[in-house]
Formats: C-alpha cells, sequence, structure tokens
C-alpha cells in the first residue's frame, strides 16, 4: 500500500512535552501512532485529532519487554513504516539514593534507559534497512551534570544523551538522522510524579512544552545532533555546564533538588 501521509510515533504521549510533539507532527503533515501507559492517553488522542488526519493511540507499559514488543507491532500494523520516531516516555525521581525506594529507581531503569535501547533498536533497524528515517530522543541538560538527589534520573539521561549522539554518528551518510532532545525544567507532570513539587527546581520558573516540542521537532527536521529547549536560559545552562567541573554541577543540582529552607521572619 501507499499512503499519503508519513507516519510518526510518540511515546510518552499523554500529557506534556510527548502530547506537544505529537502536535508537532501533525502539525508538519503526519499521521501519529501516541502511546502512554495511562488512559489519559485517548483524551490526549482526542485533542490531536482531526478531519484528515489518522491518530491512533496506544495504552501500554514500556517498563516491560512485552510492553515495546507490542507497542511496535501496534505502530507498524499493516507493514506501514515509521517515518518519524519520538522516544519521549520518561519518568524520575528525586531524593537522596540512601532514602529512595529501590523499585522506583528500577522503574526509572527500565523505562529511561532499557525501553528505549529496545525500540531503538527495533525502529531503527527498519528505518537503516529503507534509508530513510528521523528519530528523535527526549534527554535532558540533566545528561550535562552529575545528579545529586537526583543520581539514578541524570544517570539515566547520560545514558539517552551519550547513547543518541553514537547513534547519530553511525548513521551519518544514510538517509535516517538521530537527533536529541534536552529540555530544561518545563511545565509537566514530571515534578510531580517525581514527588519534587517542593524542591527549588520544582517551584521554580519552567519553560513551556509546547516551546520545547516545537524546537525538538524542528532540530529534527534539520537533522540536528541536538537541540537544548526551549528557553534561553536553558541554552545558556547547557552551554555552561559544558566548562563548569562534575563537582560543581553536583553541588548545584544538590541544591535545586532540595526542599528550600523555611523563611524566617
Amino acid at each position: 500500500m501507499t499512503w499519503t501521509r508519513p507516519l510518526a510515533l510518540v511515546t510518552g504521549a499523554s500529557s506534556g512535552i510527548g502530547l506537544e510533539l505529537a502536535k508537532q507532527f501533525v502539525d508538519h503533515g503526519y499521521d501519529v501512532v501516541m502511546a502512554a501507559e495511562d488512559m489519559a492517553i485517548e483524551t490526549a488522542a482526542d485533542q490531536v485529532r482531526h478531519p484528515g488526519v489518522e491518530v491512533r493511540a496506544v495504552q501500554v507499559d514500556l517498563r516491560t519487554a512485552d510492553g515495546v514488543e507490542r507497542l511496535y507491532s501496534a505502530a507498524t500494523e499493516d507493514e506501514r513504516p515509521l517515518d518519524a520516531v519520538a522516544l519521549n516516555a520518561g519518568v524520575g525521581r528525586g531524593g537522596d539514593f540512601v532514602e529512595t525506594d529501590l523499585d522506583d529507581e528500577f522503574d526509572i531503569i527500565a523505562l529511561n534507559v532499557r525501553s528505549t535501547v529496545h525500540l531503538a533498536k527495533l525502529v531503527l533497524g527498519d528505518m537503516v534497512r529503507r534509508d530513510t528515517g528521523k528519530l528523535l530522543f527526549t534527554s535532558s541538560i540533566a545528561a550535562t551534570m552529575p545528579g545529586a538527589r537526583q543520581a539514578v534520573y541524570n544517570a539515566s539521561k547520560s545514558f539517552v544523551q551519550s547513547f543518541a549522539e553514537a547513534l547519530h554518528e553511525e548513521v551519518r551518510g544514510t538517509g535516517v538522522t538521530v537527533t536529541a532532545l534536552m529540555p530544561g525544567p518545563t511545565d509537566t507532570d514530571f515534578f510531580r510524579r517525581a514527588k519534587m513539587l517542593e524542591t527549588v527546581i520544582g517551584k521554580g520558573p519552567k519553560d513551556d512544552p509546547a516551546d520545547v516540542a516545537r524546537q525538538g521537532v524542528d532540530a529534527l527536521l534539520r537533522g540536528d545532533q541536538k537541540v537544548a529547549a526551549a528557553s534561553l536560559g536553558t541554552k545558556l545552562l547547557t552551554t555552561i555546564n559544558h566548562v563548569l567541573p562534575d563537582s560543581v554541577k553536583a553541588a548545584a543540582n544538590r541544591v535545586a533538588a532540595a526542599a528550600p529552607l523555611p523563611h524566617r521572619h
């Protein structure tokens, strides 16, 4: 069969950056498969769907290998190729490592790292065989700093960033591109789920997920290696992090991920 519109897959698409990525793909002429673990993915798909655009919602837990395989099967049904894929699903957990729940840390590794590698193996292989396709990884500026009080989360994003940039080099010269999207603090549900609403960073200014997604998809369509998004402050911090010692960045992250001290009257 031939399809008139290209097809994109977005994970973690029920809200936040993922939902905005799906909207961006539709705005650029794509049909979209949207995936998330919660039932809100159906409502999110309704927000993106409009006449002439095919939008499919898949509720699946990507922390499991079976969930990854089921999503891949659903996204490629009828042997329709995936022209663009945004591996955006991720989770965090704030707190000192010795005090956080080990299962929470394993969830971070399973979703941010294991499922990302698994899905990338499936979709990138298809793209390389067809010699066409675009792959976007949602990394983070957290990838540029050791994450005291977010130790496993920052480590997972460092993995994603290194992985994405390595794949970008591997496919250089082919019709396939790989891009890393590096948001700063963004106004999504991340901080509530990570139990960080009362932290300095949780209470601080945040970027608009629509701006992050727009810059991410623009970079993807250009075939850029990476993009820090969205605000000037986020871009500046990413640049500064390239020259700051890791010890300084770890100490700064420890402060940012801590609860603020109460005001004294």
